[in-house]
């Protein structure tokens, strides 16, 4: 990761000396490779994604050969619409409009070079106390265990901003160093002055979350907001692994 800090440091410092000598050559720069991350990201997405397995028991989750990304979230954050969004495919996660109808880890195929987990909703769910409690042990023994998992996708409702299950969350992540992002979804619901004041507010509570990524997406799964956007970030997550294999071959 320093290195790749520094690089990008000195690659900016030479950005700017180009702009003041040739106008505008940064920023063309960056929509240039804005552009290239979407494609990628589009590439991506556009491959076959494959059901692989659903873990009820820490022992039924399938081995780790792939970069990992999951998706979290309370129960009815919409994470079942958003993978389906990501995928362009209506029925790849089952969506309902009953909360806690998720009950096992669901682990899908992204064209052999990523795999994708779709985690059990916390918060309401109908199912009995121990279900619930087994679930629980379950995402958090497969959090801090996955040494595959190169980032959690925690989605929040932008409609109402983290919730104090939300911050159990997040805490138990830092506890363990796991990497995560937050991903709000359902922005379209928002006016654009709610939309800035949610963005703001969840900014600075994440700078006090040492796991966090400090870059917050804004996603509509019913809009297509920010989709592209979120393809983008999960692919560059695939192209890192890549990129080391290849150096150290």
């Amino acid at each position: 990761m320093g290195d790749h800090e520094a690089d990008g440091g000195e690659g900016l410092s030479r950005g700017g000396t180009g702009a003041e000598q040739h106008g505008g050559g940064a920023a063309e720069a960056t929509d240039a490779d804005a552009a290239q991350a979407a494609e990628a990201g589009r590439l991506l997405f556009a491959q076959e994604c494959r059901f692989v397995a659903g873990a009820a028991k820490l022992e039924q989750i399938p081995a780790g050969g792939l970069p990992e990304v999951c998706f979290a979230g309370r129960s009815n954050v919409g994470k079942s619409s958003l993978i389906n969004a990501l995928t362009s495919r209506r029925t790849l996660a089952k969506v309902s409009h009953t909360p806690g109808r998720t009950r096992q880890v669901n682990f899908f195929d992204l064209g052999g070079r990523l795999m994708l987990a779709d985690l059990p909703g916390y918060g309401y769910a109908k199912a009995g106390k121990q279900q619930v409690a087994d679930w629980t042990r379950l995402v958090s023994l497969y959090l801090v265990g996955r040494p595959t998992l190169r980032r959690a996708l925690l989605l929040i409702d932008a409609r109402h901003g983290p919730k104090d299950l939300d911050r159990a969350v997040m805490a138990s992540l830092d506890k363990a160093a796991v990497s995560y992002q937050v991903v709000l979804t359902k922005v379209d619901q928002l006016r654009p002055a709610e939309r800035a004041e949610r963005m703001a507010s969840t900014t600075a509570e994440l700078s006090r979350h040492p796991a966090a990524h400090p870059d917050i997406m804004a996603t509509s799964a019913f809009s297509g907001e920010g989709i592209a956007m979120l393809r983008a970030a999960v692919a560059a997550l695939a192209e890192w692994r890549r990129s080391r294999e290849e150096a150290a071959t």
